[in-house]
C-alpha cells in the first residue's frame, strides 16, 4: 500500500492526513490534539474498539448517542465532530451509508473540526469498489450488530431491500472536503478496524 501516494491525494483534495502503524498511536494523537473540547461522535465501531469515547471524555465534552440517546441534537452544536467512514477509495473518494443521516451529515456541514479516522481494510481502488464495500461489506456487518430484521442480517449480503428496518437510508460521496468545515482530518491506521 502506498500511504504516502494516498496521502498526497487526500490533501490536494483539501484534507490533512495522519498514518499511524497502530490504534493505540492513533488515540494518543487524537488525546493530544483534542482538549477541552465539546466532541460529538457518529456511530462507529471503530471508536469503539479504539476505546476513543472513554479517552476523550477525560479532558472535554463528549457526546455520543451510543452513550446517551439524548445527545444526538446536542451533537449538532460541537465544535469538534469525530466519525469513521464505510470506505475510501484511493482515487479520493470517501462513502458512508447511514441509516438517519446524523452521520453523513456532520459530514459535509456543522463542525469546525472533523476527524474521519478509519483503518487500512477500508481502503479501495476507485468510488465504485467504495460503494460496494459499503453496500456489500460494511452495511450488512452493522444490520447484524444492530440485528435488524433485514435480509442482509441474516445472510451477510446486500439485496437492496425494501424492508422497514433497513439501514442503508443515506449514501454520501465527498469528493473534496466540504466548504463548510474549517479542517477535516484523515486519521488512517495501519490495522483493521471497524467494519
Amino acid at each position: 500500500m502506498d500511504y504516502k501516494a494516498y496521502a498526497e491525494t487526500m490533501e490536494s483534495f483539501g484534507y490533512s492526513v495522519h498514518v499511524f502503524d497502530t490504534a493505540a498511536e492513533a488515540a494518543d494523537w487524537l488525546c493530544g490534539e483534542i482538549r477541552g473540547e465539546r466532541v460529538a461522535f457518529g456511530g462507529s465501531v471503530t471508536l469503539q474498539e479504539m476505546g476513543l469515547y472513554e479517552r476523550l471524555s477525560e479532558n472535554n465534552e463528549v457526546l455520543w448517542h451510543w452513550v446517551d440517546a439524548g445527545a444526538r441534537r446536542p451533537a449538532r452544536e460541537a465544535s469538534v465532530y469525530i466519525t469513521s467512514i464505510n470506505a475510501a477509495a484511493l482515487t479520493g473518494e470517501i462513502v458512508n451509508i447511514d441509516g438517519s443521516g446524523n452521520r453523513v451529515a456532520a459530514t459535509m456541514d456543522g463542525p469546525q473540526r472533523l476527524y474521519l479516522v478509519f483503518g487500512e481494510n477500508k481502503l479501495t481502488l476507485d468510488m465504485e469498489s467504495a460503494i460496494r464495500r459499503a453496500r456489500e461489506v460494511a452495511a450488512p456487518l452493522n444490520a447484524q450488530r444492530l440485528g435488524t430484521k433485514t435480509p442482509c442480517a441474516v445472510d451477510g449480503k446486500c439485496h437492496d431491500c425494501r424492508s422497514p428496518g433497513r439501514i442503508c437510508r443515506a449514501l454520501t460521496v465527498l469528493w473534496r472536503r466540504p466548504f463548510g468545515i474549517a479542517k477535516c482530518e484523515i486519521v488512517l491506521v495501519r490495522e483493521k478496524l471497524g467494519y
